[in-house]
């Protein structure tokens, strides 16, 4: 069967975004379902990454069409931000919160509404001339969702809508400028895609719930991994290091982690000279500040973004590994992707997050870490300290089970099965 993904984020875009249907199209011909992805001719990633090319299947049909997207315009008169989760600016100038205004209220559902019309006139006559079973569109941004809406209303064709965010429960989006009008519009529209989409894909529970209120056709599945499952501890850091991958905004600022670093520093010489604390991924300037703040900097290395690849080494090499998620009103249902690059090293992993949450749930199930919560700081002392003494005593290891099923050729054979059933 022959599916047609309709995605913004395609290689070369590094990050997140790019992830999860690029490992599902890498997989897809081995449940015999051949993908045609159709993305965007000219795209403004605000990350590359040259090194997921090698991901793209051999002789796959890309569809490629440009796209005009104000952003680069808006830019020109201010400074440019990206527009990933949380990187909106805490301190805008007044010029820089007109801009936000205009951008939340005007583009709605995101800046690359304009590149709906276009896409379906372009996707209706490709349809019109190729055999295409089923369309898939991905978002955010969630204007991916308004070309299959369009598809869907028009042509009649099966249509899956991935969620790989939530759209109004998004963590960022009580933060934007948004009138009631406006708010009003991204409800409705998000609504109208739930209703007529033919399935609903979701990366967690709690997503799964909340839209399950307007669809009886959600499923979830979650994000995964790539790669083997890793069984030796050779070449591990010699220091006990600690690191955080991916981006760390204003809201992702974990201040009782410095606190309690400065804390444990202050009154344990050795741990001060054994500790490192590795930051990999755009890193926001409050976070900065603190740990300036707490005087950690020795202590503290910061590692702009880097490949893929090299993520994976640093996660293999790293004592512990840090899961850090956005202290807003939604965190129960936050699954951020990299915890499951996290289980594939396995490596102990310490989270701070809601212990009642999606994110916790499988950390619980698969036996790979432990969860603070995000006021509990004598939680989190113990813990560090714990990890500590077993990093001293050469005993610093994790006893993970059931993490296979998250392995991206799984995750994929599932949605390939939906398919099948859909079709």
């Amino acid at each position: 069967m022959k599916v047609l993904i309709i995605t913004y984020y395609w290689p070369p875009a590094g990050g997140s975004g790019v992830q999860r249907w690029l490992k599902f199209v890498k997989y897809f011909r081995d449940f015999d379902v051949e993908p045609i992805v159709y993305t965007v001719e000219n795209p403004k990633y605000p990350i590359l990454d040259e090194s997921l090319q090698s991901d793209v299947p051999k002789n796959i049909e890309v569809l490629k069409q440009p796209i005009f997207e104000p952003n680069s315009i808006l830019s020109f008169f201010g400074k440019k931000k990206s527009e990933s989760a949380g990187f909106l600016n805490q301190k805008p100038t007044f010029f820089g919160r007109i801009l936000q205004y205009i951008r939340a209220n005007y583009f709605i559902p995101d800046a690359r509404k304009f590149w709906i019309k276009p896409s379906v006139k372009y996707l209706k006559k490709y349809i019109s001339t190729h055999k295409v079973d089923a369309i898939i569109t991905t978002g955010p941004p969630h204007s991916m969702h308004l070309i299959g809406l369009k598809l869907k209303q028009q042509l009649g064709v099966k249509w899956i809508a991935d969620f790989r965010d939530p759209w109004t429960e998004i963590d960022y989006f009580h933060q934007l400028p948004l009138t009631k009008k406006a708010i009003n519009k991204h409800h409705y529209l998000e609504q109208e895609v739930l209703l007529n989409a033919d399935k609903v894909l979701v990366v967690g529970n709690t997503m799964n719930k909340n839209y399950a209120k307007f669809s009886n056709n959600v499923v979830t599945i979650t994000n995964g991994f790539d790669g083997e499952v890793l069984t030796s501890e050779n070449n591990l850091d010699s220091k006990f290091t600690i690191t955080h991958i991916g981006l760390m905004n204003a809201d992702r600022n974990p201040k009782m982690l410095w606190n309690v670093l400065a804390e444990i520093i202050f009154e344990n010489t050795d741990f001060k000279n054994d500790f490192i604390l590795k930051l990999i991924g755009k890193v926001d300037a409050s976070v900065v500040d603190d740990i300036e703040n707490k005087k950690l900097q020795e202590q503290v290395e910061i590692v702009n973004y880097v490949s893929h690849d090299s993520v994976v080494e640093y996660q293999k090499k790293s004592q512990v590994l840090l899961l850090l998620l956005n202290n807003v009103p939604s965190a129960k249902g936050i699954i951020t992707g990299k915890i499951f690059e996290y289980l594939m090293v396995n490596r102990p992993i310490l989270a701070i997050a809601p212990v009642d949450g999606d994110l916790a749930e499988i950390l619980n199930e698969t036996n790979a870490g432990v969860v603070v919560d995000f006021e509990d700081r004598t939680k989190l002392k113990n813990s560090i300290l714990e990890l500590y003494s077993k990093y001293k005593d050469c005993n610093l290891s994790v006893n993970s089970k059931n993490i296979e099923k998250f392995h991206r050729r799984e995750l994929t054979k599932q949605v390939a099965k939906l398919l099948k059933e859909l079709v």
